[in-house]
């Protein structure tokens, strides 16, 4: 044993002559010994990289009311506020420099009495003294840090924590020989105010509390440069061993042997105060402070006044679905490191400053529009809302609110209600939720593809509703309609055009355009504006992944699962004439320095021709002025178009917007099938709530970023469209109406009239066979069988004309006679109704004629001649 007391000693002693020899090298050295522990001391590293130490990463919104943005929410391992060097009280370097390193402006970087006398008592006690001066406590947390920051989990950050703070043994010693090394080359590279500023912004000053800014707003609530004499001595006091001196546990910080804690609040932290008192002793023997400024601190009582730093999102109150939306970004997007450990690193240590895209103006509309009709929870139901704001003509978010209280606490969202961590207006990726049907909001893609087909808005289909569309395929293979469309509020359908189709909403009508084109095209204009179902998946069958099955007439009407903020990205794109910017919600990401770094990648795309938008948003207009969305029309002047969505009565959606802005809000279920048209909350029937707070929050966005008026409809996308009706005159009733029907016309079967056909034969159609507008109701008239025809006799004798008449079954009566001089007189000129008329039997028929002399009759005409 005295062995190996005599061989640490012995390596104490060498490291004496190190210090000695490399402190003041004008020290002479000679011998074998003293030779080799300089080659020794030599030949450990000397080069230490500084770097940034592990700081909050923070993100920020534009404040409209402020020249510096607005912080929404902290991430951090380590809570750490760095400030220059005028941003820490002269007090505090005084209390820092008088206790743990007075003859710090005299020393290379190491004070050799105190660590000559640390590794001594090392040595023989195998204690773990410090005597380390502020150079080497500032290398030993740049060490700390650099393994930290590599660490996987908390137990590689203990063992690195030990690894630089323990000194015992020889192992301690070597520690220590390398941190007086590195100091040394500190002292070389930085001045004394560097190193003293940066070992105060990187000192743990208890539990994740780093740096003396976060130090003195955590514990005292004030700012580092405000610090007063007590409250600096008593932080200088913590650096010694900050989780025993903190003064934010009033229970204790640590137990005694015999299970008593020390260190309480009852106590009045008696273990920080005795080393607080200690500064103000050496503070006052270093002459930094007065008597009477020493007495009154060493009198006074410790009282925090403890402000916690709230970190994550939930500390963005309102906006917090919005941060989480954003943090998702950094974890998951390569401009923020490349692997998914990078991501971590970057937004807990990387103290990066990430300057959001939302407008504080909208989002607090958007924020007052949900809360004050939607409730986080309600008996029956689990209910949710959302309402999304982008900027049209870039893709930035502008608001993002959601109806329950932001939590990702597992223990809190099982057991309260209304509390999530899913962000309801973004995909899986971005927020966990799966999305949620959209219902008619996604009857723009079958419009779209109508248009682009060069279809018009003006064309007259058959709406009418009916287990009969023909025509459903996808890329020529037929698709069944496997049952009845229902619409809403049992609508029984009507011919119409595309616009009203539009503006009523009407499913029967999109069933009938659909039918006209193909499923898989609707679909791939869904994929080309990037839409997938919530869960990442695209929609076609010739894209992976896919949703796994071909589409059905059904899908058309909004039966999948969709992001909200996917929906509102489509209706931009119409807005925004046809180009598509991706949405965004960052603007700007600065490091520490406030060197701007890559944002995340985003592009605005033509994906719509200008044309096509335009006459799509023509037709969406009429959604907005007294369509189907006309209650969440503010009607402040802004131009707006828009869309309607309910899907089975669970889920309800209304989009709009302006060519500034578009807003996409939801109102429905969770999870479970509550009928939103049958539950009501205290502002009204939940059904109807989604026009409510679209109007409140697109209104704000009106006022903020207004709107222009929307380019007019392609003429020849949107001109009226005449196609040929067949002639069913001589058809049966059945036959006539299937010939129409198939034409894309609405028969209408009308009361029996006098003809000639057989009974139940079409003895005539309203309109008559020819070019009509397509849709168009005929009215078919089927023969009761009974008329008969009027005989021509232009031409005959007035008797033999009378005669024929009245054979044809009519009461044949002269007519209008008309005097005529020259020869031929006494013809007949026609009868009325006229020839070939088909009328019932028995009606009078009239039998005009000519005479030389009509006499005195009242049916006399002159002669033209």
């Amino acid at each position: 044993m005295l062995g190996g007391v005599l061989g640490v000693l012995g390596l104490s002693a060498i490291a004496g002559v190190l210090v000695t020899a490399t402190v003041t090298p004008a020290i002479a050295l000679s011998g074998y010994a003293a030779s080799s522990a300089i080659t020794l001391f030599d030949n450990m590293p000397s080069y230490l990289e500084v770097d940034q130490p592990m700081l909050p990463t923070r993100i920020f919104a534009d404040d409209p009311n402020s020249d510096e943005p607005y912080e929404l929410a902290s991430f951090y391992d380590q809570n750490r506020l760095p400030v220059e060097w005028d941003g820490i009280a002269t007090v505090m370097y005084d209390a820092l420099l008088s206790s743990e390193d007075p003859q710090y402006y005299e020393h290379g970087g190491v004070d050799l009495v105190g660590t000559a006398k640390a590794l001594a008592s090392n040595a023989i006690n195998d204690t773990s003294r410090g005597g380390s001066s502020v150079t080497q406590q500032y290398v030993k947390n740049v060490l700390i840090q650099e393994c930290e920051k590599d660490a996987a989990d908390d137990e590689e950050r203990q063992a690195c924590y030990l690894e630089a703070t323990q000194s015992k043994g020889a192992d301690g010693i070597e520690r220590k020989l390398q941190e007086m090394r590195y100091a040394i080359a500190i002292e070389k590279k930085y001045s004394k105010n560097d190193i003293l500023l940066g070992y105060l912004n990187i000192a743990n000053f208890g539990g994740v509390t780093y740096g003396i800014e976060a130090a003195a707003q955590y514990y005292f609530g004030v700012a580092a440069k405000d610090l007063s004499l007590g409250q600096a001595a008593t932080l200088a006091g913590m650096v010694q061993n900050p989780n025993y001196y903190r003064i934010d546990m009033p229970n204790g910080t640590r137990q005694a042997q015999d299970g008593t804690w020390l260190n309480t609040a009852e106590s009045g932290y008696k273990e920080t105060l005795d080393r607080r008192n200690y500064v103000l002793t050496r503070m006052h023997e270093d002459g930094k402070i007065t008597e009477d400024e020493y007495l009154a601190a060493h009198a006074a009582p410790i009282e925090p006044a403890i402000h916690p730093r709230q970190q994550g999102c939930v500390s963005a109150g309102g906006s917090a679905y919005f941060c989480q939306y954003v943090k998702t970004i950094v974890l998951s997007d390569p401009a923020f490191g490349e692997t998914p450990e990078a991501r971590q690193a970057a937004l807990r240590r990387g103290g990066l400053n990430i300057y959001t895209t939302i407008d504080l103006r909208v989002q607090a509309a958007a924020e007052n529009a949900i809360h004050s009709r939607i409730p986080s929870a309600i008996d029956g139901m689990e209910l949710g809302s959302t309402g999304v704001t982008l900027e049209t003509g870039t893709g930035r978010v502008l608001a993002m609110a959601q109806n329950t209280a932001f939590s990702e606490d597992p223990a809190v969202i099982q057991t309260q209600r209304g509390y999530s961590s899913l962000v309801f207006a973004s995909d899986y990726p971005h927020g966990g939720s799966t999305g949620f049907g959209v219902g008619s909001t996604f009857k723009v893609f079958t419009l779209l593809d109508w248009l682009e087909k060069g279809h018009s808005t003006r064309e007259v289909l058959n709406g009418v509703n009916r287990q009969a569309f023909q025509g459903f395929n996808c890329d020529g293979s037929p698709i069944p309609q496997t049952s009845k469309v229902g619409n809403f509020n049992n609508a029984g359908g009507y011919v119409g055009d595309v616009k009203r189709f539009t503006r009523d909403s009407l499913n029967s009508g999109y069933f009938a355009m659909a039918s006209k084109l193909n499923l898989c095209d609707i679909m791939r204009v869904a994929d080309r504006l990037n839409l997938t179902t919530a869960d990442g998946k695209h929609l076609t069958q010739d894209a992976e992944p896919n949703i796994g099955r071909g589409p059905v007439p059904f899908d058309l009407l909004g039966s999948l699962n969709f992001a909200p903020m996917a929906m509102d990205s489509v209706y931009a794109t119409i807005a925004n004439k046809g180009v598509q910017c991706t949405p965004k919600a960052i603007d700007k990401v600065t490091d520490s320095a406030g060197k701007e770094l890559p944002l995340p990648a985003s592009k605005c795309e033509q994906k719509i021709a200008p044309e096509v938008a335009a006459t799509a948003a023509d037709a969406l207009a009429g959604v907005m002025n007294g369509g189907t969305g006309n209650q969440a029309n503010n009607y402040d002047g802004v131009p707006v178009i828009g869309k309607t969505g309910t899907h089975e009565k669970f889920h309800t959606s209304m989009v709009q917007t302006s060519t500034k802005a578009a807003t996409f809000v939801w109102v429905g279920n969770v999870s479970g099938e509550a009928d939103l048209f049958n539950t009501w909350v205290d502002a009204g029937r939940l059904a109807d709530m989604r026009y409510q707070i679209s109007r409140e929050i697109q209104g704000t966005a009106n006022s903020v970023y207004g709107g222009d008026a929307f380019p007019p409809p392609d003429p020849n996308l949107s001109k009226p469209v005449y196609v040929d009706l067949p002639n069913v005159v001589g058809k049966s009733i059945d036959e006539a109406k299937n010939i129409l029907w198939g034409a894309g016309f609405n028969p209408v079967v009308g009361e029996p009239i006098p003809g000639a056909q057989p009974e139940g034969v079409i003895e005539a159609q309203d309109p008559p066979a020819g070019k009509v507008a397509g849709g168009t109701t005929v009215t078919i008239s089927p023969s009761n069988g009974q008329g008969r025809t009027v005989p021509d006799v232009k031409g005959q004798s007035l008797e033999a004309a009378l005669a024929s008449v009245a054979g044809a079954g009519f009461d044949a009566q002269p007519g209008t006679c008309t005097e005529k001089k020259q020869a031929g007189a006494g013809r007949v000129t026609g009868t009325s109704p006229g020839a070939n008329e088909i009328l019932p039997q028995g009606t009078r028929v009239t039998v005009d004629y000519e005479a030389k002399n009509c006499g005195g009759g009242k049916d006399k005409k002159g002669d033209d001649d």
